[in-house]
């Protein structure tokens, strides 16, 4: 039985399966955005960010850039850092939870926790990546 534990966790497919899973929000919400700009700039405006054009368009990028780069396995950490940093401010700027009250304090909560339990899973992915890589003799 560990055997097979071990070739289904040392298989190529497997690890790309992980990286899917792990980018599939940023791959809908960057295409969300992309085919609807408009909606786009109403989530900048929303969040106070100005102009919100620009804004929606380094989201994009961050976002849709960000996601291949994992996908396709290469300087995940770079991956890893655009969009766990995108996440970090995203607590900073939208779900500000210190700031509300009620419900509304507990939503943002929670939706700041599951952002960073994110960000820990795309610092895990570059590790996992790195070390993937290292021991294939490959470089970083």
């Amino acid at each position: 039985m560990q055997k097979v534990i071990s070739g289904i966790l040392e298989s190529r497919w497997f690890w790309f399966l992980a990286r899917l899973c792990l980018v599939v929000m940023f791959l809908a919400s960057g295409l969300a955005k992309l085919i609807d700009f408009d909606g786009g700039m109403a989530e900048m405006q929303a969040a106070g960010l100005a102009p919100a054009a620009l804004f929606n368009v380094l989201v994009i990028i961050t976002l849709l850039a960000g996601a291949v780069l994992i996908l396709i396995d290469r300087a995940v950490w770079l991956a890893a850092g655009m969009l766990g940093g995108f996440l970090f401010l995203t607590i900073l700027i939208v779900h500000t939870f210190w700031n509300k009250t009620g419900a509304e304090a507990q939503i943002s909560m929670f939706f700041a926790l599951e952002h960073i339990v994110v960000i820990g899973g795309l610092m895990a992915a570059a590790i996992t990546s790195h070390l993937r890589r290292k021991i294939a003799g490959l470089s970083a």
